[in-house]
């Protein structure tokens, strides 16, 4: 709740400065009256916040200009913009065989986004910190912004992470790549390390298909499964961060593993390929089921063949499973599913929809993400532009320098 009286501790300042970035980001030139309405703060507190954020760069004061015919009664209203090149961030997405890195300003807009893969596709530590290297360098080439301008840093991982931003060392993979540590030490940005599913929840319900939506789970759901859970608009993260991490689907009758939709429809449609001579799906794969595709089943379905709507229908039946579980465990709204499948596996969700109500007593709706396989950095972006709000008294943009193309 805001604390619309003078602030009395820098932690309520702190709360009250954030509320008021927030409100102003995106909203143009505002006076004190549309910020005290807006955030529920006293004139008092929204002057003072707003002196002292126009102090440290983050907003501009402009000048008020009458004609010469104009009157107007008593003082005229101070009116305020957020400075959207005031700094940057930089979100990262790890992944399996591959990082992608967005710079965006303080708006949340992106001023360049980059993707390199990794060479093979196990990969050492040494590796992934060298990518990460080259990745950050060009992404910040192509964004005209300096190294020193980024305010913040997050990054996804695909392993579970407290709400402190400790990667779950049981994992022995993460023992020995300290992200944080690497591009603290290498750069010394402030970095931020959160699971990738949660940072596509945080994306999901910030430009997705779920914007509004408090009670929300996004599952990513390519080669593995994975899922972010926001409850009341709270992102949850359990004791050790382990909320929302799928590992009780081995026990789970017609589920039995974490492998995702786009890891079964290649290996069951290289399945029924013995028995599909001369069809769409052999064709697509020319007649090497090596060569055989997630994608290349959902073409083949859409195109008609027979046997790839029947592996359609086994994932649609899969998915239902996994759905209805989540969904009797934290009934959610909404659950979207996302990743690099997204866009295909819109063709599941007549099928699922309607075999959850045989798993769930509340099923909830359902949808495909929009923001394809980039919506994890698209997630870091917001969640990093979180952690900037939320420490706004404590940065100082007007001794950054600017990005190239700022006025």
């Amino acid at each position: 709740m805001l604390i619309g009286t003078a602030p009395s501790t820098q932690l309520v300042r702190r709360v009250n400065a954030g509320a008021m970035l927030k409100a102003m980001r995106g909203a143009g030139v505002v006076t004190g009256t549309e910020l005290m309405a807006s955030t529920g703060l006293s004139r008092a507190t929204v002057i003072s916040i707003c002196d002292e954020l126009v102090r440290l760069g983050w907003l501009q004061e402009l000048e008020n200009q009458r004609g010469a015919g104009d009157y107007i009664k008593g003082r005229p209203a101070r009116r305020f913009v957020f400075d959207d090149s005031a700094a940057s961030v930089l979100g990262i997405d790890i992944g399996a065989n591959k990082i992608t890195a967005i710079v965006a300003d303080m708006a949340g807009t992106p001023l360049s986004q980059v993707t390199m893969p990794f060479r093979t596709y196990n990969v050492s530590a040494n590796e992934r910190a060298d990518v990460l290297d080259r990745i950050a360098a060009d992404v910040l080439k192509k964004a005209g912004v300096s190294a020193d301008s980024i305010l913040a840093v997050s990054v996804g991982v695909a392993a579970p992470v407290s709400r402190d931003g400790e990667v779950l060392t049981v994992q022995e993979f993460w023992k020995s790549f300290d992200v944080r540590g690497i591009v603290s030490e290498r750069h010394g940005w402030h970095v931020l390390l959160e699971n990738d599913a949660n940072l596509a929840a945080l994306a999901e319900r910030w430009q997705g298909t779920a914007q509004g939506v408090d009670n929300l789970v996004v599952m990513l759901a390519g080669d593995r499964l994975g899922s972010g859970i926001l409850e009341s608009g709270r992102l949850l993260h359990g004791q050790l961060g382990g909320f929302g991490e799928l590992g009780y689907l081995d026990t789970v009758d017609g589920v039995g593993d974490t492998y995702g939709i786009a890891h079964y429809a290649a290996l069951w449609g290289r399945e029924v390929l013995d028995d599909t001579k001369g069809t769409k799906l052999r064709k697509l794969c020319g007649d090497d089921p090596a060569a055989l595709t997630a994608e290349m089943v959902f073409k083949a379905s859409a195109e008609g063949d027979h046997a790839a709507a029947q592996v359609l229908d086994r994932l649609a039946h899969r998915m239902a499973r996994v759905i209805g579980s989540i969904s009797t465990l934290v009934n959610p709204e909404l659950v979207v599913i996302a990743g690099a499948v997204a866009a295909s596996a819109n063709a599941l969700i007549p099928a699922i929809e309607k075999q959850l109500p045989d798993f769930t007593f509340t099923p909830p709706r359902l949808a495909t993400s929009t923001l394809s396989d980039g919506i994890v950095s698209v997630g870091a972006i917001r969640h990093a532009l979180d952690y900037v709000e939320e420490h706004a008294l404590d940065l100082s943009p007007s001794s950054l320098p600017k990005r190239a193309d700022a006025s």
